[in-house]
């Protein structure tokens, strides 16, 4: 009896020596022993029965995406630093090792040591692995954005993504043993996938980079429909950071139609930011960079200029899609993402150009060319992307200024949530930065002798003009400036009447600026109201006059004859007299000047002033000797 108990224990059990031998010794194991397994097995250990005896224990498991996904959004990863990333992941390696008791020897030795398949009882085993990985992982993603500026990174780049691989491979084998239960198996299949296609990736091994990449992507998929809606997320945001990769890949292998399909991500992920924007441009970049091989040169205005700088090719190459993913956005933070997007891609093409563009300018004055007022090739070049980086910020703003309006035809119902409600002004400044843009249009070089270019350019500003005008005198209206409201409106009016004469051979390049009869309409409506508002203003204020305005704060005693009512004369506070009362102005004192005192010649007075004795010794000796003074 007790050898077939003994027996049936030991089948049961299969890593449980120490309460095997309880039983065989015929005591019964105690629950602090068998609470001392489940604790070793880091709560992850569950009985399958209610009897000790005959209690199993649970399959390891870890959350592998879920452990990455935090581990990097709350240790840089949010604002891509892999550097700190990377620190954080040595940190938490020590730590478990630490905890685990599972050093490498000790400062003065290496002793290398494998977790085998025996101690997986503990989850964090498989967890020191998988930071193991991520530390390399992050490691090379920091070695990427340093590789930018030195190229010789990339070699370092490549022995730590292998080495991630590496980790990974061992941690996918350590899975496949029957002590871990199935998710994660599954999860770490999946991200020794994502790692193996991340290596082939830089290799530039296209194929093999997709097939690991579609794996990846079709196990947690799979995961995703398998689990509850809030563990989806987490899978199904994998999968959407998977899918950039894939496109390039088959545009790499020879699918034309990648480059859109990558586009459209873009416009699907909306406003956001982060590692999959970021991403999404690189592989756009990527992209343009090789088609732009075969892009030698650009026409603009009639004049074929030679683009040998790859930057401005690329460029120029991803202009157009730009411009359609723009009309495309679906919302006003889409749309401002994208305008800021092109406008930095057109400031760095710009600046490369005018690097080239230092040594042609030192060329052309040392030159004696007979046709001096042509401008070269690479300062014509500049003169485009200049062009293109005003035309957009006017587009730009044209946009906020748009969705300012709209905002402006609600305001009422803004008022009353309690927001901050647009206001002409806005809108004032908006237009004096495209009359500003447009002012340096005209001063483009190479462009000072194009009449129609110059007569565009006039028209486009008679337009903005007449819009400022417009919205300056909105802001006149609603502190009740009436008479100068009505003269800028009437501004308006001779503005887009010169606008309308002279747009006949313009119309096409005018069709894309607001229309300026919807405007003169607008005007005219306003120009009735402002009229009507006027008059009734007038009226209020004669019938309405306050008696604050008609006394003018003078007292009872200096406005017998003008009656008004008058509230305070029967209160406490009431004004009959200045008091105190104010300085009076009074005749003071004359002042007499004798004149003629100047001119007197007063008789001698020396016989009639009495002469003083003079006494003492000296005085004595004098009248001895008959001296007289």
């Amino acid at each position: 009896m007790l050898r077939a108990l003994s027996s049936l224990v030991v089948s049961t059990w299969k890593d449980g020596a120490s309460t095997a031998s309880l039983v065989l010794s015929g005591r019964k194991p105690e629950t602090a022993n068998v609470n001392k397994i489940e604790d070793m097995a880091s709560g992850s250990n569950e009985c399958r029965t209610e009897s000790t005896l005959y209690c199993q224990p649970a399959l390891t498991q870890i959350p592998v995406l879920q452990i990455v996904k935090e581990s990097q959004q709350q240790h840089g990863l949010r604002h891509g630093d892999f550097q700190r990333y990377r620190g954080y992941c040595s940190r938490r390696l020590r730590r478990l090792r630490k905890t685990l008791n599972f050093k490498m020897g000790n400062r003065h030795k290496f002793t290398g040591k494998k977790v085998t398949e025996e101690i997986l009882s503990d989850n964090r085993y498989l967890l020191l692995i998988l930071m193991d990985a991520e530390r390399a992982w992050s490691y090379a993603m920091q070695l990427k954005q340093e590789a930018n500026t030195e190229p010789r990174k990339r070699f370092h780049l490549l022995s730590r993504l292998r080495k991630a691989v590496k980790h990974a491979e061992e941690l996918e084998r350590l899975c496949e043993s029957n002590r871990v239960d199935a998710k994660t198996k599954l999860e770490a299949q999946a991200y020794m996938a994502y790692l193996t296609g991340m290596l082939r990736f830089e290799h530039q091994e296209w194929k093999a980079a997709m097939e690991a990449f579609n794996k990846c992507k079709t196990i947690y998929e799979k995961l995703a429909n398998a689990f509850t809606e809030e563990q989806a997320v987490l899978y199904n945001q994998r999968v959407e950071e998977i899918s950039p990769n894939i496109r390039y890949c088959a545009y790499n292998i020879g699918d034309q139609s990648a480059m859109n399909e990558l586009m459209q991500m873009r416009l699907r992920s909306g406003g956001t930011e982060g590692l999959l924007a970021e991403k999404l441009e690189a592989l756009i970049t990527q992209t343009r960079a090789k088609q732009a091989a075969t892009m030698s040169e650009v026409e603009w205005r009639g004049r074929t200029v030679p683009v040998k700088i790859d930057k401005v090719r690329i460029f120029l190459l991803g202009l157009a899609d730009n411009e359609a993913a723009i009309v495309q956005a679906e919302n006003e933070e889409t749309r401002e993402r994208l305008f800021e997007s092109l406008l930095s891609e057109c400031r760095d093409a710009i600046q490369a150009v005018r690097e080239d563009l230092k040594p042609d300018q030192k060329q052309r004055e040392h030159s004696l060319e007979s046709d001096s007022g042509k401008v070269s090739n690479i300062q014509y070049l500049h003169s485009y992307l200049t062009y293109i980086k005003l035309s957009t910020a006017i587009k730009r703003n044209e946009s906020m200024a748009k969705s300012l309006q709209k905002a402006l035809l609600q305001q009422q119902r803004s008022e009353e949530d309690g927001k901050r409600t647009p206001r002409p002004q806005d809108l004032i400044r908006l237009y004096d930065i495209i009359l500003q843009n447009l002012v340096e249009l005209t001063q483009l070089p190479g462009l000072e002798e194009d009449k129609n270019f110059q007569k565009e350019i006039g028209l486009k500003t008679l337009v903005y003009k007449a819009y400022r005008c417009f919205f300056i005198a909105q802001s006149y209206v609603l502190v009740k400036k009436w008479s100068e409201a009505l003269v800028l409106y009437e501004r308006v009016l001779k503005y887009a009447g010169e606008v309308q004469s002279g747009a006949g051979a313009f119309t096409n390049s005018l069709k894309e600026l607001p229309d300026v009869q919807d405007l003169i309409t607008q005007v005219n409506a306003e120009k009735y109201s402002l009229q009507a508002a006027a008059i009734l203003d007038a009226n209020d204020n004669h019938e309405t006059e306050s008696p604050s305005q008609v006394k003018d704060g003078k007292p009872l005693s200096e406005r017998f004859e003008t009656f008004c009512l008058d509230p305070s004369l029967v209160s406490k506070q009431v004004s009959l007299v200045h008091f105190p009362p104010g300085f009076q102005p009074i005749p003071c004192k004359p002042l007499f000047f004798d004149l003629a005192l100047n001119h007197v010649a007063f008789p001698p007075l020396e016989d009639k002033v009495e002469q003083k004795a003079k006494s003492g010794l000296t005085g004595y000796i004098k009248g001895i000797f008959g001296f007289k003074s």
